[in-house]
């Protein structure tokens, strides 16, 4: 395993507007979580968190937008945040996460200082319609497809602990070697009491078990990153994830939900005797 582990960010640049149905996710109007709402953040506040999560040794940090896919209007946005970004904090690298998009808009993304994309597959082919009827399964690894298409990078995962079968995970975990992500962000569902979604029923064993088997099946896969659901999964327990072959977190907040206070983060990776990865190539 490698000694150094790799830190990434998010930040959520449009939150709370998305009109799908994914009962997994708080960002859907349709089910009213109190959370935060709003169309653009400010560049001024989007420049000062990428500053001070690259201060707390951030690599990666990702846009992220809350809709179902890429408009004009946002794609223009980020692609603005992203050209800023990439001249006022250059050492970060740049990942888009914002729902479906076409190859033509992902090479725009690239041509703005993006270097990789986010989309998660969440959960299995079988599965998906159980947590999100908007839209299926396949457009989510088509796009997929378009980022392999584009060479920016891919970065895919899903989402453990949402009602589904050993089979379904297994299932997951295969169709995300089909597309040979370069990091695989591993999320544990974090209930919010306004979904319509039970509680997350692993536990922490149960958990790490997960973590193993994607190193496993994902071979070839750069970081397995363990990302939304961490805390609150894996309680005092947490320096356990990268025994069971995590070597990536994300360190600060979620888009919806607070995460560790990041100097708890650094010190349990000293204590561990890690490293901050500072470029992709790290090993």
């Amino acid at each position: 395993m490698s000694k150094k582990i790799f830190l990434c960010s998010i930040c959520n640049i449009n939150s709370g507007t998305c009109n799908e149905d994914c009962k997994f996710c708080s960002q859907s109007v349709k089910y009213k979580a109190d959370i935060e709402r709003y169309k653009q953040k400010p560049m001024d506040q989007i420049l000062e968190e990428a500053r001070r999560l690259e201060s707390l040794g951030a690599l990666g940090f990702c846009l992220v937008t809350a809709q179902k896919g890429l408009d004009d209007r946002t794609l223009d946005f980020v692609c603005s945040v992203a050209s800023t970004l990439k001249r006022e904090v250059p050492r970060l690298r740049l990942i888009a996460c914002n729902g479906t998009a076409t190859l033509d808009q992902l090479n725009e993304l690239k041509r703005s200082g993006v270097s990789a994309y986010n989309h998660n597959l969440e959960t299995s082919r079988e599965f998906y319609s159980q947590v999100c009827t908007t839209h299926p399964w396949e457009e989510r690894y088509e796009t997929c497809e378009n980022v392999n298409s584009s060479g920016l990078k891919l970065i895919s995962g899903g989402i453990f602990g949402m009602g589904e079968t050993q089979d379904d995970r297994l299932s997951m975990l295969h169709s995300l070697k089909e597309l040979n992500p370069i990091s695989v962000p591993l999320n544990f569902y974090h209930h919010n009491p306004a979904l319509p979604l039970n509680p997350n029923p692993l536990n922490v064993d149960e958990s790490l078990e997960l973590i193993t088997l994607a190193r496993r099946i994902l071979d070839k896969a750069d970081r397995i990153m363990i990302a939304g659901g961490r805390e609150i999964t894996f309680k005092e327990r947490q320096d356990e994830i990268f025994k069971a072959g995590a070597n990536s977190i994300v360190i600060g907040n979620y888009l919806t939900t607070a995460g560790r206070e990041a100097d708890r983060d650094l010190m349990m990776l000293k204590e561990l005797g890690f490293e901050i990865a500072i470029t992709p190539e790290d090993k």
